[in-house]
């Protein structure tokens, strides 16, 4: 087991913010830092350090589209969002 992997997944999704950006983007794929920002009803740097902590830990992957990036999860990343639900 690589645990600096395991560690990086840990740090991902040691916020409420990065769980709740998380459950999002499993509801509404392809969404944009501002979308989600918007959504979420937080600052736009908050969103973007938040996902960029997200993509570090390979939670969600980024696709460019002309001036936007559009944020998806990763299939660990939706592993990691269905293990979480159980502990709910």
């Amino acid at each position: 087991m690589n645990w600096r992997s395991t560690e990086r997944i840990t740090k991902g999704v040691a916020n409420h913010r990065r769980l709740e950006i998380m459950d999002l983007l499993q509801r509404k794929p392809e969404l944009s830092v501002e979308e989600v920002a918007d959504i979420l009803k937080i600052n736009f740097k908050t969103a973007s350090e938040h996902i960029r902590r997200l993509a570090i830990a390979d939670l969600l992957i980024k696709r460019y589209e002309g001036n936007f990036v559009r944020q998806k999860l990763t299939s660990r990343g939706q592993s990691i969002l269905k293990f979480l639900r159980i502990l709910e």
